[in-house]
């Protein structure tokens, strides 16, 4: 039986280019894939928001650790949230 191979941990969009270009991604297992959703509408709104430092710098952690800017991650937690009232 061939074992499939587990998906490695990308942080930059450059990481992830290098790995699709050169490796044979039949060998890796895609049960646990999820859809991921992205942004392609505009931002043209904008939102002033008072939070506590201390919580913009954990957000700002949270971003980089997942190599993104942390507006776009807040973005995505705000769809995230959204998504679950649905």
């Amino acid at each position: 039986m061939n074992k499939l191979k587990q998906w490695p941990t990308l942080k930059r969009d450059e990481e992830a280019e290098k790995f699709v270009e050169e490796a044979d991604l039949s060998e890796y297992d895609w049960s646990a894939m999820k859809p991921v959703r992205y942004e392609f509408e505009d931002k043209n709104a904008r939102l002033n928001m008072r939070l506590p430092l201390s919580q913009l710098d954990a957000i700002k952690v949270e971003a980089e650790k997942r190599g993104m800017k942390y507006q776009r991650f807040i973005r995505e937690l705000l769809d995230r949230g959204m998504q679950t009232l649905r």
